[in-house]
């Protein structure tokens, strides 16, 4: 009885599609084809302590970090489950200095996708829960296929956005501009299945904030005085993971606010807009929530380049006000 209710992620995006006249389908695979990504890296990633696939894969990537094996296998996933599909028209991956055009033997779609495929890697070899955060774009230039400012745009201009979190279940959460929804990788089904539809924010939120607080000494003295408030005069707990996809995930579920700040070392901060910031943002609005450097929206922020980093600030809608009016104050000072 109970398995007559389940609702797959195939089935919700053919009746989500129903209620759109318009549609061609096309996104609705190309959803689909994301999620079928989703499984093949998820389950590399639970059996990573069997096999050899843990440990660094001898380079590094763009941002000079070591590219982990695990790192590598994602990315290649992603790049081989969209590149022949005849949907999309570039892509981008934090682990490529360039865009990635569909190679001419394909066919060109009208999406652009751009994805961090293993977010929090550092974590794989301590069984620490990672992801894959992903952003879908429609094409804007005019050529057959697509080009470099095609994937720099604005997150305001998203068509999608979501991630998936490898941990003691693999879920999948995305927007399509029309609330968030998460699903549930049922291991004996082999399909994700609807079990958080329509997430948003809880309110009240708890009072929890997520911060790396051995950096304190490098924050600007706005960033010190919005941690001491929260911490003395708040009341606010902390907990911190270090892989944004689960820091923003328990946030989601429970309410509180995730902070990335820029310091006296990494100047903007080490969080990418176009893989982690704006994506993440897209489904922290659609929750009922907001992402914001600090003094701007995250969506609203015009990217420069492809590696381009921003402070970030993201959870209850409240508490990142709350924190913008103390940073703005600091920096009065």
């Amino acid at each position: 009885m109970l398995e007559s209710h389940v609702v797959t992620i195939s089935r919700f995006l053919v009746d989500q599609e129903r209620d759109a006249p318009a549609a061609t389908g096309a996104f609705t695979s190309l959803l689909h084809d994301i999620a079928l990504a989703a499984k093949v890296i998820g389950r590399e990633v639970n059996k990573a302590g069997l096999a050899d696939i843990l440990g660094d894969a001898g380079g590094r990537n763009v941002h000079g970090e070591t590219v982990q094996k695990l790192d590598a296998f994602a990315d290649q996933v992603m790049y081989r489950a969209l590149d022949h599909t005849g949907l999309v028209a570039c892509m981008a991956s934090e682990e490529h200095e360039e865009f990635i055009p569909i190679p001419d033997k394909f066919d060109a779609g009208e999406y652009v996708v751009i994805f961090d495929p293993l977010d929090g890697s550092s974590n794989i070899d301590v069984n620490v829960s990672i992801g894959t955060i992903f952003s879908i774009h429609c094409k804007v230039s005019t050529g057959e296929r697509g080009t470099l400012d095609d994937c720099l745009q604005p997150g305001s201009r998203q068509v999608a956005a979501g991630y998936v979190l490898y941990g003691s279940s693999t879920m999948l959460v995305y927007t399509t501009g029309a609330g968030v929804h998460g699903f549930t990788l049922d291991p004996s089904l082999g399909e994700f299945v609807l079990s958080h539809p329509q997430m948003r924010f809880p309110d009240p939120p708890r009072k929890i904030y997520s911060i790396n607080e051995a950096y304190f000494a490098r924050w600007s003295q706005g960033q010190q005085r919005l941690v001491s408030h929260l911490k003395t005069d708040g009341g606010f707990g902390s907990r911190y993971i270090g892989s944004l996809v689960a820091d923003f995930h328990r946030t989601l579920l429970q309410g509180g606010i995730f902070m990335y700040p820029g310091d006296s070392i990494n100047g903007a901060g080490k969080l990418r807009l176009l893989y982690e910031a704006a994506p993440m943002a897209m489904v922290a609005e659609q929750a009922g929530g907001r992402a914001s450097t600090g003094f701007q929206d995250i969506m609203d922020v015009i990217p420069e380049a492809l590696h381009q980093r921003v402070p970030l600030y993201i959870g209850s809608a409240e508490f990142v006000g709350l924190a913008e009016r103390l940073l703005r104050e600091g920096s009065e000072i």
